[in-house]
């Protein structure tokens, strides 16, 4: 037998993982976008943790999202689990999406793909990355469709975001259409 009351958190939760799985559904390509490089050498060890999305292109699995996070962990078979979260506006809720990536080569490169959705994997390559602490990254997916800014702290230092902002551009990213992530709410 159903219990009625937990039908809408059920709901919420399956339009929540349908919603991550689009990046898999729709950009089923692992491959970087033609002509940009991942970063190399990538230190997974370090990367591990939570970054707070910064910036990001619009997509709909993230549509109406504030305060989202990814939170990346290290698992012993090779793969990366991960953790997406964010605060729907609408519904005034958490949402949360768990995927598993995985390096598409050596992992000292940061190119991965990952899926929040059975056998469908997306590109997920860091094209920029704070080298000394691991503090900020740039990311994009199978093309130029796909950019994240994300970083350890939920706001970035004027110069750092200046020098993604233009390399971004200089990569044939529509910085102009850049969402500024809201970061007000606690982790709760």
């Amino acid at each position: 037998m159903i219990n009625l009351r937990k039908l809408p958190a059920l709901a919420n939760r399956l339009s929540l993982l349908l919603l991550f799985s689009v990046l898999g559904l729709t950009a089923c390509s692992t491959t970087p976008p033609d002509g940009m490089t991942p970063v190399t050498p990538f230190d997974l060890t370090r990367y591990e943790g939570k970054w707070y999305e910064v910036a990001r292109l619009d997509h709909s699995f993230e549509r109406g999202l504030t305060d989202v996070s990814a939170t990346y962990d290290a698992k012993p078979d090779g793969s990366v689990e991960v953790i997406n979260r964010g605060y729907d506006t609408q519904r005034k809720e958490w949402k949360e999406a768990i995927g598993r990536a995985l390096f598409t080569g050596d992992p000292q490169r940061a190119s991965l793909k990952v899926s929040f959705f059975g056998p469908f994997y997306g590109g997920y390559h860091v094209i920029a990355l704070d080298q000394q602490n691991y503090r900020w990254a740039m990311v994009v997916g199978p093309d130029r469709d796909y950019l994240w800014i994300l970083a350890r702290d939920k706001e970035l230092p004027a110069a750092v975001r200046t020098q993604l902002l233009a390399q971004a551009k200089a990569q044939g990213l529509a910085v102009d259409k850049l969402i500024w992530v809201e970061q007000t709410r606690s982790d709760n």
